[in-house]
């Protein structure tokens, strides 16, 4: 959505004396924070001079506002972004490596970059399948998640694995460098994941969540970490964080679940470490098992090597 909406208006006696972000509102009906951020644009004039919000205004003044339109924060934007590799392209899926920092998708509140919006932008036609802002999506990793993941590209590649992710016989493998040492050092988490009740960003394992499950085996136990290869039999958002968290043993640097942030910040990281490497699955066209894999980023392997390092 494009456009800007100019508005004038003369300050009627009724806002005497108020604040020009408090008029703005009454007058335009506007948030004060919208009518802030006009005003820190340099989009309002009172009398043709730019103003500051905490200004007061006088009857008969005239307000010129500029209203440029908001975009809609599901549109999806094409646009390259860096770091997404294409391990795999064929007629009906294409399998990439998502770095970090980049939604699958846009949702309201995010700003970034998005993989379908990079897909776009590369030329690439995906299904049509699925809500408008996420065509084509048949799973999701969060933003501070990196690796391998498959978006359909024909409607019936889309059915087939939307139905492969819903029963279960996708192969989704994950390694995680946890704190600490868990006990056993192979299990199964069976404990079920709900939003959090006292923060609706977060997750957390609860009465009534929905049914999750989460395989995990030790590959390396070091001093202050282990580096786990997990197994994912359900999807919820945040799962291994939540499941790893409820053993007391989160993520390195997963300072949302608990984690250590003395440990992050020695070991330079920024997010949690845990990275998509593996996933397998039967082709949607040929029915063959295919397998796809994700070496670890930089910021993840240099500290997976700082905690080798550590004695």
């Amino acid at each position: 959505m494009t456009g800007v909406d100019h508005r004038s208006l003369r300050v009627p006696e009724g806002l005497d004396g108020q604040r020009i972000d408090v008029a703005m509102a009454q007058l335009f009906g506007l948030s004060r924070s919208r009518a802030a951020e006009l005003i820190a644009d340099g989009r309002v004039r009172l009398d043709g001079n730019d103003v500051s919000k905490s200004e007061r205004v006088l009857p008969g003044a005239v307000l010129d506002v500029e209203i440029p339109a908001e975009a809609d924060p599901l549109e999806v934007v094409p646009e390259i972004v860096e770091g997404i590799k294409i391990i795999h392209d064929d007629p009906s899926i294409v399998v990439i490596d998502k770095p970090v920092g980049v939604a699958v998708h846009p949702s309201p509140g995010w700003r970034g970059q998005t993989v379908v919006g990079h897909l776009a932008g590369a030329g690439f036609r995906i299904s049509t399948s699925g809500a408008k802002e996420r065509e084509g999506i048949v799973q999701r990793l969060d933003v501070g998640t990196s690796g391998v993941m498959v978006i359909a590209k024909s409607e019936h590649a889309y059915s087939v694995l939307k139905n492969a992710f819903r029963h279960r016989t996708v192969d989704k493998t994950y390694h995680a460098l946890v704190q600490g040492h868990p006990d056993p050092l192979s299990g199964t988490v069976d404990a079920p994941i709900g939003r959090h009740p006292g923060a609706d960003y977060k997750f957390a394992v609860m009465d009534g969540g929905r049914a999750s499950v989460t395989h995990y085996e030790t590959l390396e136990a070091h001093r202050f970490a282990s580096l786990l290869e997990v197994h994912l039999e359900t999807g919820r958002t945040h799962q291994i964080r939540v499941h790893m968290a409820a053993l007391r043993h989160p993520c390195c640097g997963d300072l949302t679940y608990g984690a250590d942030p003395t440990l992050a910040k020695r070991l330079g990281l920024t997010r949690q470490w845990l990275h998509a490497v593996r996933l397998g699955f039967e082709h949607p066209e040929t029915g063959d098992y295919v397998s796809y894999e994700s070496s670890y980023p930089d910021d993840l392997q240099h500290a997976l090597d700082a905690i080798r390092d550590t004695h």
